[in-house]
């Protein structure tokens, strides 16, 4: 099939855009080769210090440089039930590696904070920065130029995204990143939904929201809503980083297992000693990035990665910005209802075909770059993107593929591409006076995604909540959630906003949010324009606004304005905050050089200096 006009158009731009980064990050990732492997031009005493702790077998095999050594790096904790599931993988890896005839270390853990336990707490100031964090970790644990591959274990928000980064910073190495799968399916998402309202309300107990968010949450596993965790799990697969078919596996179960063993065997045969090198950096390019921005818009995904995706690409030298989402937003249609955007969690959607119908469908209407580098490349199931047609299954003990199922299962959840949802994305650039702002539509209905009203203007989401229980919202209004970007205070998600303002909107006000914070991936029903650039601590639109003006967010046209002279408007004082409240507790004293030297939004949000790829 022929590429769709508008991919091809996007991805030309990015490739024009990104030459000269891109050829100074290839630069960058020859020089990084060198002596392969690596630890040969480690001095003596620094490779026994490398191996002191391995058998005598693995020893011999590291000391001549004979065998293959594969770096464990995972985000493994038992607190989260998405990593939890890791604590069994390293002893997996390490014997199927012997088993390949290679040898695995754990080269090192990166930390794993979950956005559900600190929604709304002082923490999520944290959680952004935290995938910068494990960006560095995961360098850390590279540093030792002991290794010639690594597997990478993670699951949830910025996890991935910090691996992924940090990943490509060894760009030399080839990489498969390693899934532990979503828990099974608990008490059904419309329940949950509405037990949160009812508690809103004050209509259900403390102990009733406890009980069902238990039922909800309730195992081993990631969550199974469509949030930025399963989005990670998408993008790796989409992306050729995953094995065909692995992202959506429950943990615990044979095929889990042997998925992992299998990413170990074949992570083993990418090596440059195995004759089939395959570094991540080569094959994360252009295209690679092109295709992560088509999943995540049909899938209608996170609205975290058009953050995260930014930062992503830019660690490989790869230059994208929120036009291209947008322009890619109006040929991609919306094919996956997951809530919440839907009620199905990612369960009902592996079971009504999943990734591999996905990919299908996408690569046969022309929406998705076939011909890329995958992990899978050279296997029986193909070549680029169409091995990733193929679902995983137990085959005699042992991971196997088949082809995937030519039709959706449950077109309630997921469909061609002839029939979407919605022939457009579900992530939309709302630009106007305000700044440039991103919405995600998937979930709102189209009676909802244009809202004229006044604003009423706050400094916390918990001045909102107040207001709320004060009665003083029952009205037509856009909340203004201002000095919340990443530089004021870490972008902290907003998402405790969501249930207050469902209830206004059920009862037929015409509600909706515009802020410099995030939303997360599960933002929902209400229109909610985030990741406002430039921040209000930066000279951005919301230092100026005040309660009582009129704001237009338009979620079809993709525009955002403050309805305001625009004399009377520039002539205004931009306000200055206290953010004294910010710098401290938590941890947060710690992140204030990050705030300090952080990128807008759209950049990506990231601390690492103009020049990091």
């Amino acid at each position: 099939m022929a590429l769709h006009d508008t991919l091809r158009r996007v991805t030309d731009r990015v490739i024009q855009r990104s030459t000269d980064s891109r050829a100074r990050y290839l630069q960058r990732l020859d020089a990084q080769k060198g002596q392969t492997p690596r630890r040969g031009a480690l001095a003596c005493g620094n490779l026994a210090h490398g191996f002191a702790a391995c058998a005598p077998d693995d020893k011999a095999a590291l000391a001549t440089g004979r065998k293959s050594n594969i770096a464990i790096v995972s985000a493994y904790n038992d607190m989260l039930s998405a990593h939890q599931p890791f604590e069994r993988f390293p002893a997996l890896i390490k014997q199927a590696a012997h088993e390949a005839g290679v040898v695995a270390q754990f080269a090192g853990g990166v930390p794993a904070m979950c956005d559900g336990v600190t929604q709304g707490r002082d923490g999520m100031e944290l959680s952004l920065f935290s995938r910068d964090v494990i960006a560095q970790s995961t360098a850390i644990a590279l540093s030792h130029d002991m290794f010639d591959a690594a597997l990478y274990l993670g699951v949830c928000d910025k996890i991935v995204p910090g691996l992924l980064i940090g990943a490509l910073s060894f760009g030399h190495l080839p990489a498969i990143f390693v899934p532990a799968g979503p828990m099974p399916s608990g008490l059904s998402n419309p329940e949950k939904a509405k037990v949160r309202q009812l508690y809103a309300e004050g209509k259900a107990t403390r102990d009733d929201l406890l009980e069902a968010e238990s039922k909800s949450y309730h195992s081993p596993g990631t969550c199974t809503f469509y949030g930025t965790a399963n989005s990670n799990q998408m993008l790796m697969e989409i992306m050729g980083l995953h094995l065909p078919g692995s992202s959506f596996i429950n943990p615990n179960t044979e095929l889990r297992d042997a998925l992992t063993v299998a990413a170990t065997q074949r992570v083993a045969q990418l090596t440059e000693q195995a004759g089939n090198y395959t570094p991540i950096g080569r094959l994360v390019d252009e295209r690679s990035i092109v295709n992560a921005i088509v999943g995540l818009l049909a899938t209608g995904g996170s609205t975290n990665h058009t953050l995260h995706l930014v930062a992503m690409a830019r660690a490989a030298g790869i230059r994208i910005d929120w036009q291209d989402f947008s322009d890619l937003s109006g040929a991609v249609p919306l094919l996956a209802r997951v809530y919440p955007n839907g009620v199905a969690d990612v369960n009902h959607f592996h079971a009504a075909g999943g990734l591999q119908f996905l990919i299908s469908t996408l690569l046969d209407a022309g929406l998705l770059h076939g011909d890329v580098t995958t992990v899978a490349d050279g296997t029986a199931q193909g070549r680029g993107l169409d091995a990733y047609r193929h679902e995983a299954w137990l085959q005699d003990g042992k991971a196997a593929w088949r082809p995937g199922t030519p039709t959706s299962a449950d077109t309630t959840i997921l469909r061609p591409a002839a029939d979407p949802f919605d022939p457009s994305g579900g992530i939309r650039l709302l630009t106007g006076n305000a700044g440039r702002a991103i919405i995600k539509v998937s979930a709102v209905k189209p009676q909802h995604r244009i809202v004229e009203a006044p604003a009423i203007v706050f400094e916390a989401q918990d001045e909102m909540l107040a207001a709320f229980k004060r009665g003083e919202l029952e009205r037509d209004f856009i909340a203004v959630v201002r000095f919340q970007g990443p530089a004021a205070n870490g972008m902290p998600e907003l998402h405790k906003l969501t249930p207050q303002l469902g209830i206004l909107q059920d009862k037929g006000f015409k509600v909706a949010l515009v802020t410099d914070g995030r939303m997360s991936g599960a933002s929902g029903k209400v229109p909610a324009a985030i990741h406002l650039t430039p921040e209000a601590l930066k000279g951005g639109s919301l230092a100026r606004i005040r309660t009582g003006d009129i704001v237009r967010l338009d979620g079809e046209t993709g525009t955002l304005d403050i309805l305001v002279d625009a004399a009377e408007f520039a002539a205004r004082p931009a306000l200055t905050p206290d953010l004294t409240g910010n710098s401290w507790g938590t941890g947060r004293n710690l992140f204030g050089g990050m705030r300090a030297h952080v990128t807008g939004a759209e950049e990506g949000a990231h601390s690492f200096g103009e020049d990091f790829a």
